[in-house]
This record gives C-alpha cells, structure tokens and sequence, in this order.
C-alpha cells in the first residue's frame, strides 16, 4: 500500500507594509463613499446649490408678498374706519347731546317728583286771602286739616266741603307756595239787594244765594219786591241790572221790582221820590246816557216817572 503525499507546510503570508494598507483601506472605502454619496446629499454641485438659494428667495418674496397685501388690506379697513368715524361723528355727537339731555331732564323730573311727594314740602301753614266780611280765623280753622299734607296730595274735596259752609264764598282758587305755604284765594258773594221776610232783611247777592239775615235793612242795599222769590228769573234780572249800574246810582236805589225779565224798575228818593222804569238789563250803557241827561234836563222834583225801557227813547211822566 502506497503511503499518501504528505501535506505541505502552508506558508506565512508576507508581511504586509504600510502602504499597502493604506491602498487596501483606500480600496474598501471607495464603494462606500460611492454608495453614501447616492443616498445622502452630502455632496451637491453648484449648480444645485443655486437652485436651493433660488428657490429659498422665491419662497421668501412669496412670503414678504402676501404679508405685504395683508398689511395692505388691514391699512384700507383702518383707513376706512376712520372714513365712517369722521363722517358720522357728527350724528354721534348729536345723539350724545341728545341722550344726555333726555337723561338729565329725566333725573331732574325724577327728582322734583320725589322732592314734591316728600314731608320736605309738608304744608305748615295756611293763608286765607281775599276777604272782606268773611271771618278769616274761622276760614282757616276749617282749613286745618291739610297741614302735614305734602303740597301736591292737598285734599282739594275737603277743601271744598269746608269754603261750601261759609254762604259768602262765590268762588276760591288755591296756590301751593313751596316749600310750606298753602294760599287760599277767595271771593266773597257781592250782596245786591235785601229781601223782607218775617225773619227780618235777608241779604242776597245777584245769583240769589241768601248771604245773611238782619233785623233792620242793610244801608246802600235796596229791598227787591219778586213775587216768585230770590230763585226766580225776575230776580236773576234785576241781579244783572244792579250789577251794570254804576255805583252811586245802585246805592241810591230804595226799592227795585220786576214781574218779568223785560220789566225791571226802580224808585229813587231824589225829589222826592221819582220811579225809573228800565226794562231788561240789556243796553245799560246807552241807558244811563239817557236817564243823565234826563236828570238836567227834566230835574227828578218835576217829575214823577223816566222811562228808558225802549231802545234810545226817553219817556218822562
């Protein structure tokens, strides 16, 4: 049996120098470099770089464009506003002056209101004027329930049931005098002529309204002879007839009769006594001139009668 070959020894490798490692390494590390550069841009020629920065710009001019417009728009809406603001600022400040003046106005109302409601306008006192038969202590006596009354709460009805007690109140007016004072203005009944009744002369003003009873006739008032009373419309005539006299001629007047509203005369004691027949109260004024020159022309001892009844027509008897 033949023997095998025996192996031959394995030689050592030479020993490697510094160069060629350098070359090796050189060598391994060029596709990798290669396979880098495909993937990541680590490397980019000029060319490629320009195009980076142009497209940086434009994206920045983009940028500055539409920030530009923005900018621009908002100074067209301020400036817009401003427009509005200058050319209704007129409106505005009318309507500023007007709610304002409403509003003060209001507050003023308001106030006064409360004020005038308020014990701070309390009536403590009462003035009764405008009276000259009439006892004013008495009249302001029956008045005294209205003090402590804030002046616009005054009881006008009590006011009223207590002036309708005294016969000689025709009319009243009342007067709040702020802060505390309450004014109340009469006016008396003018007594024209005394009616002769067995209670004695009672006084009655021209409406009819009995004012006062007395023993004797009052002086300067005459006594009226009615047949159906002071409520008649007889009376009511002579009323106005006494009331459009002139005074010295009235208080002159002994007696005054009518049986009618057109049949109104009156006796005189001049001469001794002489009647005027006058008729209605209408046309005092031309009557008077008539009935004056009447009185020297044909003096009143000389005659007995002047009738001036018919419209410009003397009669003398």
């Amino acid at each position: 049996m033949k023997r095998p070959t025996p192996i031959p020894p394995r030689q050592a490798p030479p020993a490697p120098e510094e160069n060629d490692f350098a070359s090796e390494e050189q060598h391994d590390e060029a596709p990798v470099r290669e396979r880098l550069a495909s993937m990541l841009p680590f490397g980019r020629s000029k060319s490629d770089d320009d195009q980076v920065d142009a497209a940086e710009e434009s994206a920045d001019e983009g940028d500055a464009g539409r920030f530009g417009m923005w900018r621009l728009a908002l100074r067209r809406r301020r400036a817009e506003r401003a427009e509005v603001r200058r050319f209704t600022a007129r409106s505005r400040r009318r309507k500023i002056v007007w709610l304002s003046s409403v509003g003060a106005v209001l507050l003023l109302a308001v106030g006064t209101v409360g004020a005038a409601y308020s014990p701070l306008f309390a009536v403590e006192r009462i003035e009764v004027v405008g009276v000259a038969s009439l006892d004013v202590d008495a009249v302001e006596e029956s008045l005294q329930g209205q003090k402590g009354r804030p002046l616009p709460l005054v009881d006008r009805d009590e006011i009223r049931a207590a002036l309708t007690s005294f016969p000689l109140v025709e009319t009243y007016a009342i007067e709040p005098r702020p802060p505390h004072d309450l004014v109340v203005r009469i006016v008396e009944r003018t007594p024209v002529a005394v009616f002769s009744t067995d209670a004695g002369f009672t006084t009655v003003d021209a409406a009819g309204v009995a004012l006062d009873t007395a023993d004797a006739q009052p002086e300067g008032l005459p006594v009226a002879e009615v047949d159906d009373g002071p409520h008649s419309e007889a009376f009511a005539e002579i009323g106005q007839v006494l009331r459009a006299l002139p005074d010295d001629l009235a208080q002159r007047i002994s007696t005054i009769r009518a049986t009618s509203p057109e049949d109104v005369s009156f006796d005189l004691p001049d001469g001794g006594g002489v009647t005027v027949v006058w008729g209605s109260a209408g046309d005092t004024a031309e009557k008077m001139e008539i009935l004056s020159a009447a009185f020297e022309a044909t003096p009143p001892d000389t005659v007995s009668t002047y009738d001036v009844s018919s419209s410009g027509v003397l009669v003398v008897q």
